[in-house]
């Protein structure tokens, strides 16, 4: 009995590897809410949806106001896509996946003025046999647009622990140095003090310090 149990193990964690390498993958991340001015910024608006909801309609909506002003429409999916005239004519690119669950837009040479909110709306009108629900969710994202990019605190913590391991293998390496240069210096000493004591010795002396051979 225990290799058919061994079997039914081994097909079972087969079956699940197959299931999770199969199951598409969604994870709604939230997007960056600050930008340098005159590079690109990809605004991430990700609407996953289920297994049993892939058969959908998708509209996208892009909205984009001021502090304390009105929302304006920027940018629609419609199953074409459409820009509307604005501040941002010409600067928004459609980085959407095919599946509509990431639909997200780039804003291209991003400049001051383009700080604000946005809000990315997504309709769904789900195609089942006997209904047709819609769904609809939101994103909003607070952008700031900065003139230069501020230092990440990582890398000067970074920068930090490079600098003191710099100090330290140099003090270390100095110490070495010290250590060796006294113990050759001792060992020098030792030889000439061993010399002078040798030539000390009268010559009758030293020829009683050599060792008798025995025959």
């Amino acid at each position: 009995m225990a290799a058919p149990a061994g079997c039914l193990c081994l097909s079972s964690a087969l079956l699940l590897i197959w299931a999770g390498i199969c199951s598409p993958v969604c994870v709604e991340v939230p997007s960056e809410t600050e930008a340098v001015q005159g590079t690109h910024m990809k605004l991430l608006c990700i609407s996953c949806m289920k297994r049993e909801e892939v058969s959908a309609s998708t509209v996208v909506e892009w909205f984009y106001k001021t502090e304390g002003g009105k929302d304006e429409l920027i940018y629609e999916y419609r199953k074409v896509h459409h820009e509307f005239p604005s501040r941002f004519s010409g600067r928004l690119q459609w980085n959407g996946s095919k599946d509509m669950q990431d639909v997200s837009i780039t804003v291209l040479n991003v400049t001051l003025n383009d700080s604000g909110i946005y809000t990315c709306n997504v309709t769904r009108e789900f195609d089942f046999e006997i209904h047709r629900p819609l769904f609809t969710s939101s994103r909003l994202i607070h952008l700031t647009v900065v003139e230069e990019a501020g230092e990440d605190f990582t890398s000067v913590i970074s920068e930090i622990m490079m600098y003191i391991l710099l100090v330290f293998l140099t003090l270390w390496l100095l110490i070495e140095m010290v250590y060796c240069y006294r113990k050759v210096s001792k060992a020098e000493e030792t030889v000439q003090e061993n010399a002078t004591d040798y030539l000390a010795i009268p010559s009758e002396n030293k020829e009683n310090c050599a060792v008798p051979v025995e025959e």
